[in-house]
Formats: structure tokens, sequence, C-alpha cells
């Protein structure tokens, strides 16, 4: 039963009982007035017929009921609830906000591929041309898969952008000027890399100078707006 109705039960009830326990007092007061002669004379007439059996005359000195005053027993039902509350409560917090568990709930299960999109607001989305001016401000390389892609010292690839419109890739320069696409991906693969850390922040920092220079809007790996709270939370989990 919720605790709200079962509090109005518990004073409905008492209610009850004094309203009851009041009309018996009237009751009983009126039968006292009329019939005290006959109590008066209970020995004079105690083997009539009509004799009062003393199993039925009422002792109030020897009642066990304690009547508490419907104010106090409010507040302390309420007192009672608060302390109940208050200690589920005290108890639930300690338990999920733990000082040893924050740094693993802030942790992210983050997929193998982390991939972010920058969205074109103009319905036209970018031009190739655009694009490529974009990428060589960023040091990002046309690869050989037709992707632009970012080669570390070593000669290895980092990560890489492709077009969302399949097959992904970007056409030649003498295509640029026709070419166009409602946005792109970037995508890193961190278990491959020695320090993914160190990549993924280029790969963020990247990813903004990109959408800034398009005026494009920046998703997530979960195709929600990139904030800086998402960002953390996937370095602590490289």
């Amino acid at each position: 039963m919720d605790k709200e109705l079962l509090r109005i039960v518990i004073i409905a009830t008492g209610l009850l009982v004094i309203i009851g326990m009041i009309l018996w007092g009237y009751i009983k007061g009126r039968s006292t007035e009329q019939d005290e002669d006959v109590f008066e004379n209970e020995q004079a007439i105690g083997s009539s017929p009509a004799a009062i059996d003393p199993s039925l005359k009422i002792h109030p000195e020897r009642d066990e009921f304690d009547i508490i005053p419907m104010g106090s027993a409010t507040r302390t039902l309420d007192e009672e609830e608060e302390s109940d509350w208050s200690n589920e409560f005290n108890e639930g917090f300690n338990k999920n906000f733990d000082d040893d568990d924050i740094e693993s709930d802030t942790r992210l299960a983050i997929p193998d591929i982390i991939q972010f999109g920058v969205v074109a607001d103009a319905d036209e989305g970018f031009n190739g041309v655009d694009l490529v001016l974009a990428f060589q401000m960023v040091g990002l390389e046309y690869g050989d898969l037709k992707v632009y892609e970012r080669i570390n010292k070593h000669g290895d690839v980092d990560f890489g952008v492709a077009c969302m419109v399949e097959p992904g890739t970007f056409p030649e320069a003498e295509d640029l000027m026709a070419f166009n696409c409602p946005g792109i991906v970037f995508y890193l693969q961190h278990r491959e890399l020695e320090d993914a850390q160190t990549v993924f922040e280029d790969f963020v920092d990247t990813i903004k100078t990109v959408a800034k220079e398009l005026d494009g809007v920046i998703w997530d790996h979960q195709r929600q707006p990139l904030t800086e709270a998402t960002i953390q939370a996937i370095l602590l989990s490289l």
C-alpha cells in the first residue's frame, strides 16, 4: 500500500475511534442520569430479574487504551516516514556515489571504431572543393582508398575521413567542383593505436577545425551533438 494512502487510512481510523468514544461517553452519561436511582439501589434490587450483571458494568479505570491527540499522532507518523525515507535515500546515495566508484561510472563502453560526423547546415551539403581545402588545412592526405587520412611519422594511418554517402569515397581533383555530400564521417580504430589518447585528442581537434571551416555541426558516435563531457569520458575509457 502507498505510504500516503496508509497515512490517510490511519488518520481516518483514529478519527472514527475518537468519534465513537465521544458518542459512547455521551450515551453512557445519558444512561447514567436516567438510571441513577437504579445504580444507587443496586444491592436492593440485585435479586430481582432486572438486576444488572456486574460483568456488564463499565470500568473506565481498567481501560488499556491510550488516546493520543491527532496532532501528535500525525507528527509521529510523519517523523517515522521521514526518518525511513532519509535513511533509504542516504543509503542509496552513498551506495551509488561512493568515491571509489566515481571513476568507473564515468567510463564508457566505446565501440572498436569511434565515428564522429560533421553534418552540413546548408541543404546542398559540402562542396568537394571546400572539403579538400579544409582537409589540406589540417594536414589530411588523400589515400589509395580515395578517402582522406591522418598519416603519422611512421607512415601509418591514425584515422581517416569518408563521405557519408555510399561508397564513402571522394572524387579526384578534376571532379571536385561537381561533387557535394551532406556530411562526412571521421573514424578512428583506437585498439590499433599505441597511444590512443594522444591520437584521439588530435582526432577531436581536427574535426573541430574542419567543422568550423565548413560551418558544419559535429555529431558524436551516438548521433548526438558532441559535448566536452563525451570527449572527456571517451578519453578516460581509452
